[in-house]
């Protein structure tokens, strides 16, 4: 069915106030229950969450004390909705719930490639919650058309010895810079990854300079003084990670490579309880994986992990791509890049991210209020001489990654798509509008994204468009009230 154009002029947008009133209700409620119900440290849940042609299982591996909780205790439940998964905690004395938050994983990726659909594999995950002071259940769910359904749930008593002590501390601890206490910021972690010891100087210098490059950008700019960054020194016995389609292979700390599910760029640490127990070592909100290697890549994953390359020429844009995906949830907004997922559906439902739509209704657009009246919806911008250029430079890439061509070829190639890319988009009729322009998370038909450019949509752009800036703004604000 095709859907309709229909432009916002005159159209009143009203806010749902009894929404907004049952939301503060309940995060009240959370907040008298904090402190009674959980201690200011944390507790956390590893389990190996499984699936494949016969359908999903998760097992409880062992339950862990954590180091410091990095939250408040006045504001325990997530309200966003974000996430392929939720977990729950309830009281279960009472039946209350008294934490909740969203969050995705390499399984939920993994369960949409073809691999998924004819082997069986199973992924270490973990999610971390307040350590309680009495029995509570503590239960997944997965997003089912829409829905979030119970999938798994755990009983949890704090009195019992089957709970780990923390992890020794592994590595050196360091700040770059702190603002406050951890309940009120949010807590940036980085580790290193292939760094040997005599390159320790060097790690401390691509913290500075990454972080640096995304506090550069808007709302991070503005919002500086909300978070805390601090760092962790790891050895290496050797420099770099692994790279499987060129034959390289090493054994790391976090079992971090490229090539994951086929996709050359695509890097993540695989080993999450090494991760986890090292990252123990301080409170921590998220997490990103500076990566000693000089070839484009990295990844990131909500509510997980994020990595980059860091002497690829693009790594200050990839470090800060790939924390918005870590942390606020925001989805790709490209879609002309390889990429392992499957694609092409037929129909599509509406995605959680909230810089992604289906466009199911346009006077009820997720972002409808940012808009400018007369913007018509679906926003048209030429996709398809857009289209016409991206299997060119495809196929060119293809062929230096066969030639195993060194990165600088790589990247001579994407700077030249990048000249072409920033011409054409800044010439749309509506560029630097926020509107619903079709092709979005590897989707040319079907999803819409706010915006002709965005850092989530290309390498050219490095500006945030005013969806995802606000996005990660209420991220900020979630991980940073006291």
């Amino acid at each position: 069915m095709a859907r309709a154009t229909v432009s916002l002029a005159g159209v009143v947008v009203c806010v749902g106030l009894a929404v907004f009133a049952a939301a503060g209700l309940r995060a009240q409620s959370a907040a008298r229950e904090g402190d009674a119900v959980f201690t200011t440290g944390a507790l956390r849940v590893d389990y190996l969450h499984s699936g494949g042609p016969d359908g999903e299982a998760v097992a409880l591996d062992r339950l862990a004390q954590d180091g410091v909780w990095p939250g408040s205790l006045n504001h325990l439940l997530d309200e966003t909705g974000f996430g392929h998964y939720r977990v729950e905690v309830t009281d279960t004395a009472h039946g209350r719930l008294v934490y909740s938050q969203g969050f995705s994983s390499m399984y939920a990726e993994w369960e949409t490639t073809p691999e998924a659909k004819v082997t069986r594999r199973s992924f270490h995950e973990s999610v971390r919650i307040p350590r309680p002071r009495v029995p509570v259940t503590v239960t997944l769910l997965r997003r089912v058309d829409g829905r979030f359904r119970p999938l798994w749930s755990t009983p949890v008593d704090p009195a019992s010895r089957a709970i780990r002590p923390a992890p020794r501390p592994v590595g050196t601890v360091w700040t770059l810079f702190e603002h406050g206490p951890s309940a009120t910021k949010v807590d940036l972690l980085v580790l290193g990854e292939g760094y040997t010891a005599a390159e320790r100087t060097k790690f401390h210098a691509d913290v500075a300079r990454l972080v640096e490059a995304m506090f550069a950008v808007e709302p991070y700019r503005s919002r500086r003084q909300d978070f805390n960054v601090r760092a962790i020194d790891l050895a290496a016995p050797a420099r770099g990670v692994s790279r499987p389609q060129n034959g390289i292979t090493r054994r790391t700390a976090f079992g971090t490579s490229y090539d994951i599910f086929g996709t050359d760029r695509y890097m993540l640490a695989q080993d999450n309880r090494a991760l986890r127990d090292v990252a123990s070592a301080v409170p921590y909100d998220a997490v990103e994986v500076l990566v000693n290697e000089p070839t484009y890549g990295g990844g990131g994953i909500f509510g997980a992990h994020a990595t980059v390359a860091v002497d690829s020429p693009y790594a200050g844009y990839v470090f800060t791509h790939e924390f918005a995906h870590h942390f606020a949830g925001l989805g790709d907004e490209y879609y002309s890049s390889e990429v392992a997922y499957a694609t092409g559906a037929a129909e599509h439902p509406e995605p959680w991210e909230p810089n992604i739509t289906a466009l199911g209704n346009p006077a009820t657009l997720k972002w409808r209020d940012l808009v400018v009246p007369g913007t018509p919806l679906p926003t048209p911008w030429d996709r398809e001489a857009y289209e016409a250029s991206a299997p060119g430079f495809q196929r060119r890439r293809a062929a230096l990654r066969d030639q195993h061509a060194s990165p600088a070829s790589l990247d001579a190639l994407s700077r030249e798509q990048e000249d072409w890319q920033t011409a054409f988009l800044a010439a749309l009729p509506y560029a630097g509008r926020v509107g619903a322009f079709e092709g979005a998370s590897y989707e040319a038909r079907g999803l819409f994204r706010p915006s002709p450019d965005c850092i989530m949509f290309s390498r050219a752009q490095r500006e945030f468009c005013a969806v995802c800036r606000r996005a990660i703004s209420r991220a900020i604000d979630a991980k940073s009230q006291p």
